[in-house]
């Protein structure tokens, strides 16, 4: 049986910069994952730093930090049955050129340092990951009406 879950998108500075925040909800909400919570922040480099923690020393990392912080993001926790798996499929591959039309990275990005979005690898990191961006009260719980068909 399916589980639900909740996990974490991020539309990135550039995302955000392009205008394609409401096209990328819409990915989501037509898929049939809820948004139980959404908010437009700039990433402190505090919080970058904990966040892409697992990529220090790497050749990229120090652009990955400027990048995130550039700008603000909008950060949205998703939930619903298999809901890590089906955000990855929505985002598409890391590498755009590697992704699938109809992806978010598909459709919108061309390179690996400027693709749009990021989603939690695994159920276990988009707890953490919600976590670690939204406060409890910051997310809510409800149930949509087309839950019971989707």
């Amino acid at each position: 049986m399916a589980s639900k879950e909740t996990t974490l998108i991020i539309v990135k500075p550039d995302g955000v910069q392009r205008g394609l925040i409401g096209n990328i909800i819409s990915k989501f909400e037509n898929r049939g994952l809820t948004l139980v919570g959404l908010k437009l922040e700039v990433v402190t480099k505090k919080l970058a730093e904990n966040h892409y923690g697992e990529h220090k020393g790497k050749p990229f990392y120090n652009g990955l930090i400027k990048y995130i912080t550039s700008g603000p993001v909008v950060l949205m926790a998703v939930q619903g049955e298999n809901a890590v798996m089906a955000c990855r499929k929505i985002c598409g591959a890391t590498n755009p050129i590697d992704a699938e039309l109809g992806t978010i990275r598909g459709d919108y990005a061309l390179t690996v340092s400027f693709n749009i979005v990021h989603s939690s690898d695994s159920v276990k990191s988009g707890k953490a990951e919600v976590k670690r961006f939204f406060a409890t009260k910051e997310l809510s719980k409800y149930n949509k009406i087309d839950s019971s068909w989707v």
